[in-house]
């Protein structure tokens, strides 16, 4: 793109003063770009979007049992610690 961004400077002889824009024209700016950004969007096909499902509740899965296998230690751990002997 081809436009400046707010707050820089054009003109040597007078730093840090930036480009003096209205709300309004740095907001319009800001939803520009935004709407140029958008047209790169690429939307995921029905398979894109199954295989993505797969990884993510296979991630989770796992997650999952690294959680509670953490979760059944530290609680034999404390058990065995505050009573001296563990449950069975």
């Amino acid at each position: 793109m081809t436009e400046i961004a707010a707050g820089s400077s054009n003109n040597p002889q007078d730093p840090g003063k930036g480009d003096r824009r209205g709300i309004l024209a740095g907001i319009a700016l800001f939803l520009r770009q935004v709407a140029s950004e958008l047209k790169k969007v690429v939307t995921p096909t029905k398979r894109d979007w199954f295989s993505y499902t797969l990884w993510v509740l296979g991630f989770v899965a796992v997650v999952m049992v690294i959680v509670s296998a953490l979760d059944f230690l530290f609680g034999q751990a404390s058990i065995f610690v505050f009573t001296n002997q563990l449950e069975q």
